[in-house]
């Protein structure tokens, strides 16, 4: 059974930073493109960034050059570093995985940004 599970939200505020974390298990975590999405009240789920086994990210446009995500392969862990951070980013952050089977989703963490 494949399970995503995210820490690391909070209330932060406005210029502050954040690291999000996804720890997978029950799937070969280094063979599956992981990404992280998010949703604001009101409003569509968005892609923020993905990141594949092999390491090549692709970000949305608006969050390029504050957020990075990366993944450590031998814990089983995706990261989000969220830097600069504006009233808009406030969302629930969802952890996604990828694969040949399938696409698997965490139960998401809040992010709450303070002006």
């Amino acid at each position: 059974q494949v399970q995503l599970v995210e820490s690391g939200g909070g209330l932060v505020q406005v210029g502050g930073s954040l690291r999000l974390s996804c720890a997978a298990s029950g799937l070969i975590f280094s063979a599956v493109t992981m990404g992280w999405y998010r949703q604001a009240p009101g409003k569509q789920r968005e892609l923020v960034a993905t990141i594949t086994g092999g390491g090549s990210t692709n970000y949305a446009d608006s969050m390029k050059g504050r957020f990075t995500i990366s993944r450590d392969n031998t814990k089983n862990t995706v990261y989000l570093q969220m830097n600069s951070l504006k009233p808009e980013d406030t969302a629930v952050y969802y952890c996604n995985g990828a694969n040949f089977f399938g696409t698997y989703w965490g139960q998401g963490t809040q992010v709450t940004v303070s002006s």
